[in-house]
């Protein structure tokens, strides 16, 4: 079932937004989706822990985002565009973690008619020591199904009120997730008349596209080197390809994860810093962390936004975010 993707209006004043019965419904979705996340992820043995807001570095990865300056006591420091560094170094004491991660990127102003953008997010970001790439894709199925399976028991009356049926969930529901390459997805989009780079991120519209023509969601594994953060590891017996993934909603939703397995050797971080263009002196802290030794890992961040619009079905994520703040457009 194709769902409305036309380019959304910007969102009501915020009090009139704050009164409507949609964005009640998507809370009350938001809600029970945190408590089943909770309930997943301490069952499987992960601890929660509160993340940072500022630092003197973040996440150098968000495709085309900006982060925020921040002056600290004369020094200059960002908001958090994404807490990966943070998770990478808390695994000596938590070696299975998750946050409730509060995000803020600058994104292009284009991107505000997406549907999919948002300056302010959240991420329910995961990490686990000693993990490959499928034992963290293994706990995002996992976690996605049993979400899924605790909606449509908790509130089945508001999500059929905001229309989505029980059947659109069926084969997530019996734990159907198919998997392809990022070159087989490359070639998938060129066979629907989309010409997607080999060497890139799958582009807003060809996620939308592949989405749309699944009926289930669908692991990209294989993104080739140079399209994501210095910290997803290389694939020692395939140079030039990464150990790494995106999760995809069916339906038209995109992109609900992304994860990778981690790099972790001191001299390998610093090499794949220069080569992506970054300044290893800005990341002081995390590399003195990794010349004492990280913890090999892997992990994932699943857009808490993104997974509320794919259960309620609705057409932006402003409409399921309390306090929305659009790329390029000024709110409360």
């Amino acid at each position: 079932m194709e769902h409305a993707h036309t380019p959304t209006p910007t969102p009501p004043p915020l009090g009139e937004h704050l009164a409507s019965p949609r964005l009640r419904s998507a809370m009350l979705v938001q809600q029970e989706a945190l408590y089943a996340t909770r309930e997943f992820l301490r069952g499987e043995g992960f601890t929660e822990l509160l993340p940072p807001l500022v630092g003197p570095v973040t996440d150098p990865g968000g495709r085309g985002a900006k982060a925020l300056d921040v002056d600290y006591y004369g020094q200059p420091y960002k908001l958090m565009t994404s807490a990966i560094l943070y998770k990478q170094a808390s695994l000596s004491g938590f070696p299975k973690l998750f946050y409730i991660a509060p995000n803020v990127r600058v994104e292009p102003p284009e991107t505000a008619g997406t549907g999919r953008h948002l300056v302010e997010f959240h991420q329910i970001d995961v990490e686990m020591a000693g993990a490959s790439r499928r034992d963290v894709q293994e706990i995002a199925a996992g976690l996605l199904t049993r979400v899924v399976e605790h909606v449509w028991t908790a509130v089945p009356d508001v999500l059929r009120e905001l229309g989505r049926s029980e059947s659109e969930f069926d084969e997530l529901r019996a734990g159907k997730f198919e998997a392809c390459t990022h070159e087989e997805a490359v070639a998938r989009l060129a066979a629907l008349g989309h010409a997607q780079s080999p060497d890139a991120e799958i582009d807003w519209e060809a996620e939308r596209i592949l989405s749309l023509d699944a009926g289930c969601p669908f692991f990209v594994n294989d993104y080739p080197k140079g399209s994501r953060g210095f910290y997803d590891r290389e694939d020692p017996a395939r140079p030039g390809v990464l150990r790494n993934f995106d999760l995809i909603a069916h339906g038209g939703y995109g992109e609900l994860v992304s994860g990778s397995e981690r790099e972790a050797d001191y001299a390998t971080i610093v090499t794949r810093m220069r080569e992506s263009g970054e300044n290893p002196a800005k990341y002081a802290w995390y590399l003195e962390l990794a010349r004492e030794g990280l913890s090999p890992s892997a992990g994932f961040g699943m857009g808490l936004q993104r997974l509320v619009r794919f259960l309620t079905g609705l057409d932006a994520l402003w409409q399921v975010s309390a306090y929305p703040k659009l790329p390029g457009v000024m709110a409360p």
